[in-house]
């Protein structure tokens, strides 16, 4: 169910138990062949193949599309905010549904520069509403064993703009991947102890631009494994592992 679609009957007369999810998201570059919006509509997607699934046993929230983007500021198109606004924006939308009574709370994350904080708003609203239960879920995370069962590129090669993305937007939207601006690998390695992928983490964290990491072309990884199969394949497994979660909610 869409919070937005309901009326104020209608979401008064819901058990307040019931997992409430919103999707925060990004509005920034994604390469030459991908469009700006990329991860609100994979993050839009899973959730609307999960309301197909679950239908009245989850509650959606509209999403917060521009977020936490200032790495990415290089390239012309991006929008930000910063940290502190997303936390107070993020924070204030959730305090309303609390105010409604809802206790069960997940955000659902489709990008990577809002996993920091992410999960301040994750435990500054925990601690502030001990009647709710609050979680932080980031796509990729969710299943990365399955995940890491379909990657086809080498270490590096999910990252941005990716194999991964570009193959998710070959499924959920093929009009709007720029095919012929589809290159191979780009990712810029630093030290052993800070190298990950999207999969993978590194022991540590060292800060670096997306102009940095991308060697300026604003893609991380290799696109070049793309495909809309692949992306169909990447959305089953993400759903199923996300209305596992959503069921613990309840």
């Amino acid at each position: 169910m869409r919070w937005e679609k309901l009326t104020t009957l209608e979401i008064g007369a819901l058990d307040r138990s019931i997992p409430v999810i919103m999707n925060i998201a990004a509005i920034e570059q994604h390469g030459p062949h991908l469009p700006l919006d990329t991860d609100a509509r994979i993050g839009g997607h899973f959730l609307e193949e999960l309301d197909k699934r679950l239908g009245d046993k989850v509650l959606i929230l509209p999403p917060v599309v521009v977020c936490a983007s200032e790495h990415h500021m290089d390239f012309v198109g991006t929008l930000t905010v910063q940290h502190p606004t997303m936390l107070a924006y993020v924070t204030d939308i959730l305090n309303s549904v609390a105010a409604h009574g809802f206790t069960n709370i997940l955000l659902l994350n489709s990008h990577g520069g809002n996993q920091a904080i992410g999960q301040v708003i994750l435990e500054s609203f925990g601690a502030r509403h001990r009647n709710c239960r609050i979680g932080l879920l980031t796509w990729w995370r969710i299943a990365t064993d399955a995940l890491l069962k379909l990657q086809e590129s080498s270490f590096g090669g999910v990252g941005h703009a990716c194999e991964f993305e570009t193959s998710l937007m070959l499924h959920i939207d093929p009009s709007s991947v720029r095919k012929d601006l589809v290159a191979g690998r780009t990712h810029v390695m630093t030290h052993d102890w800070a190298n990950s992928d999207l999969l993978r983490g590194g022991c540590g964290s060292l800060f670096r631009t997306m102009a940095e990491l991308s060697g300026g072309t604003g893609v991380v990884g290799d696109p070049s494994f793309a495909s809309a199969e692949k992306g169909a394949a990447i959305s089953r497994i993400v759903v199923d592992a996300l209305a596992e979660i959503v069921g613990t909610m309840k």
